[in-house]
């Protein structure tokens, strides 16, 4: 069966006949999925707690969309499949990021002496002064969720096959997050 034969729910997903253009190596349908994702992927990164790599990680991000096109099945919605990608993506930074702390307490301690003051610590110490940083101090999980739900509005089922959860999880974890993020804000 040629990608030609492929059946294209276009109702379900306007942009599912794009992605098989891209499939076929149409460089300006990818550039229009680009230009029609760019901002909801950087502002994933933002509301991840990503400050200054947020271009380099969403470039990565449309890189593996580019470079995973024949995994994409029409069933799923491009925007789906481009925020599992992107969720990978800042799952491959956190472990960067770790391994570089773990590096670099390692050589601060050999260095000093002491024990060095933990960024989280200072963090955690300041005062939250709007949703952004009430948001940044959920966990990871209820963190994506919010983004998924909330900034980039995207239905349960979507979230829930992004996360690869049970779309009840996702639920919970969207209350629990919410009123979280009410309590956090009524005490600042």
């Amino acid at each position: 069966m040629a990608l030609d034969d492929i059946e294209i729910p276009v109702s379900a997903d306007p942009d599912a006949a794009l992605m098989l253009r891209v499939r076929n190596g149409d460089e300006a349908a990818f550039s229009e999925l680009v230009t029609a994702y760019q901002k909801k992927v950087l502002n994933f990164f933002l509301r991840m707690g990503v400050q200054y790599d947020v271009e380099d990680l969403a470039q990565q991000t449309f890189l593996r969309l580019y470079r995973y096109r024949y995994r994409y099945q029409p069933r799923a919605k491009v925007s789906t499949f481009l925020f599992l990608l992107a969720r990978q993506v800042w799952i491959d930074e956190l472990r960067k990021r770790t391994r570089r702390k773990k590096l670099t307490d390692a050589v601060a301690l050999e260095t000093a002496g002491n024990v060095a003051p933990s960024a989280a610590d200072e963090v955690a110490a300041r005062d939250v002064a709007d949703v952004q940083q009430a948001l940044a101090r959920l966990p990871e999980a209820m963190r994506l969720v919010v983004e998924l739900g909330v900034y980039q509005e995207l239905p349960y089922s979507e979230i829930a096959e992004i996360l690869e959860i049970p779309e009840g999880t996702v639920k919970s974890r969207m209350f629990n997050a919410l009123s979280q993020l009410r309590t956090i804000l009524k005490r600042e």
